[in-house]
């Protein structure tokens, strides 16, 4: 069996063919007897500036008694490689008869990876997206950049892939699920860069991310699925009393999914449909809410959006090397930045957080109605702008919006549209820190990587108070990790209202459906039960693997 070594070093100007020599090393053995080794993780240290190593996770196949070679290691650097799950199991396809195809609402990467899983097992999914292909998003987002011109169903949230599509396509993830190295494979085998298999923070790009999903939307229609844009669904009909339900029930009643709606009047026959529509698909969330749909109020984050010269950032993470190395990025926590701590209670106030950190990026507009501002950020796979920039958000808790699911949604609006009115076009809202900081207007012209251009505001005036008074104290500790984080260079753009959802719709842990309508499979961010592009596609490959578990494939 092979070994697991982890944790080698290597000196940032040494090769990865002196791997080996240092492999040997550490397994005290003759470099002959490194037989193959292959990288399984890389990372870069850079806490000291004098000495900045990349450190490697590394499969080896020795010649050599193992057992004798582990007891010479340390323990915690060298062990018996136990190989991973690869990803989804025990997925034999059920016996009950589907009279339609699956439906998938949505190709965000919840939906476009239940589509892909569904259509290799023979299921022919039907995908309906209310935005358009890359290209038609492109024309849109063009427009809506040069001329103001903006699209309310083809945008940054709308379309192909999602909003994932035009992000940084950050690919690390806080969950431990077998499926994201799934995940990350078949990015891999439709176009993304093989470095993501081993890296320590992988990350596709917004330039690589849009044809990767065109080759997944392609794959799946050459299984026998289809893929429709420009399909918005409205409504569902609902059957009530279902005679092959599988026990969901709601209300004291058992219903299931009859049919969709589209915004042309089309009727689509469904009895399965995965509901992949994002965070943003603000109408639909009206829609279930009309039909009876259980949804519930959940903690979401919500702030700014603060820029910084890449150099800044580099300058502070790496030293005097920051020009041999890549773009640098950061996480930072400002510690119940929120304002209270009882210790005699054992609790204390949210912190601030740093949330989507994209280095060598740039902030841009995801706002899915006309005249409202919520910011993002995106890179591209160089990350090579001069610009850095991230979220920085605090927990917004439901008790601030009166525990009312709906009503979270129309918190994050009510600012957003205040931005807007503020700035009175598109151009986003900004503030230098250091003027934040003294209470004073920024002097125009605030510069900022942000397309539609931006506007001095004084920003107190356009977050809600939990938000700027949490930045107030944040700042100043976060000045204290990265000098110059709260000067004159740093630029704060809002507000960012989208880290996450403030919805979720339950779902019965078996069935994964909802606990209301039978037939109705809740996935992804928008569900509430994922953030990022690797946890929304897990999550929906989770969905496919019960539908498949239940149903006969399509004939």
């Amino acid at each position: 069996m092979p070994l697991l070594v982890r944790n080698v070093s290597l000196r940032w100007d040494e090769p990865e063919e002196m791997l080996g020599q240092r492999l040997a090393k550490v397994l005290h053995l003759p470099p002959k007897a490194i037989r193959s080794y292959g990288i399984v993780r890389r990372a870069i240290d850079a806490r000291d500036h004098a000495d900045i190593r990349r450190v490697y996770h590394v499969e080896v196949a020795v010649d050599a008694d193992e057992q004798r070679v582990l007891r010479r290691g340390r323990a915690n650097q060298v062990s018996l490689l136990r190989p991973e799950a690869e990803g989804p199991v025990d997925v034999s396809p059920g016996t009950r008869k589907l009279d339609h195809p699956p439906v998938v609402i949505g190709t965000g990467p919840a939906g476009l990876f239940a589509a892909l899983l569904l259509a290799e097992g023979g299921y022919r999914p039907l995908v309906v997206e209310r935005g358009q292909d890359v290209p038609a998003r492109h024309k849109a987002l063009h427009l809506y950049y040069t001329q103001g011109k903006f699209d309310p169903e083809n945008n940054l949230l709308f379309g192909i892939g999602g909003a994932g599509t035009y992000s940084d396509g950050k690919l690390y993830s806080r969950t431990h699920d077998p499926r994201n190295a799934l995940v990350l494979r078949e990015l891999v085998r439709f176009g993304a860069d093989p470095d993501i298999l081993i890296d320590a923070k992988p990350h596709v790009g917004s330039d690589k991310l849009p044809g990767i999903c065109r080759r997944m939307v392609e794959h799946v229609r050459q299984l026998g699925g289809e893929v429709r844009y420009g399909a918005k669904v409205v409504d569902f009909e609902v059957k009530e009393g279902s005679e092959k339900g599988s026990g969901v029930r709601g209300q004291g009643l058992e219903r299931q999914i009859a049919a969709l709606v589209l915004e042309t009047g089309e009727h689509i026959a469904a009895e399965v449909c995965v509901l992949a529509t994002g965070h943003s698909a603000r109408d639909t969330y009206r829609m279930l809410a009309a039909r009876g749909v259980a949804l519930r109020a959940k903690p979401f984050q919500m702030g700014v959006r603060i820029e910084h010269p890449q150099a800044l950032v580099n300058r502070n993470q790496f030293g005097e090397a920051a020009a041999l190395l890549p773009a640098a990025d950061y996480f930072l926590v400002a510690k119940n930045a929120a304002g209270y701590c009882d210790p005699s209670a054992s609790r204390c106030g949210p912190d601030v957080f740093s949330f989507c950190m994209c280095p060598g990026g740039q902030i841009l507009p995801s706002n899915e109605s006309p005249n409202e501002i919520c910011t993002n950020g995106a890179s591209t796979s160089r990350r090579n702008s001069p610009y850095a920039n991230s979220g920085l958000v605090v927990t917004i808790l439901p008790e601030e919006f009166d525990n009312d699911a709906l009503a979270g949604v129309a918190y994050q609006r009510r600012w957003e549209r205040l931005g807007y009115e503020l700035s009175r076009s598109y151009a986003v809202p900004a503030q230098r820190a250091d003027d934040f900081l003294a209470g004073r207007a920024s002097v125009d012209p605030v510069q900022t990587s942000y397309p539609l251009g931006s506007k001095s505001v004084e920003l107190r005036a356009m977050l809600p108070p939990i938000a700027w008074r949490a930045l107030e104290r944040a700042l100043p500790m976060l000045e204290r990790m990265i000098r110059g984080y709260a000067g004159p260079e740093g630029v704060i753009a809002a507000p960012e209202t989208r880290a996450s959802s403030p919805i979720r719709i339950p779902r019965d842990e078996q069935t994964r459906q909802s606990v209301s309508i039978e037939g109705l499979y809740p996935v992804g961010e928008g569900a509430g039960y994922a953030g990022g592009i690797v946890s929304s596609a897990a999550d929906g490959l989770k969905s496919a693997e019960v539908i498949i578990r239940h149903f006969a494939p399509l004939k």
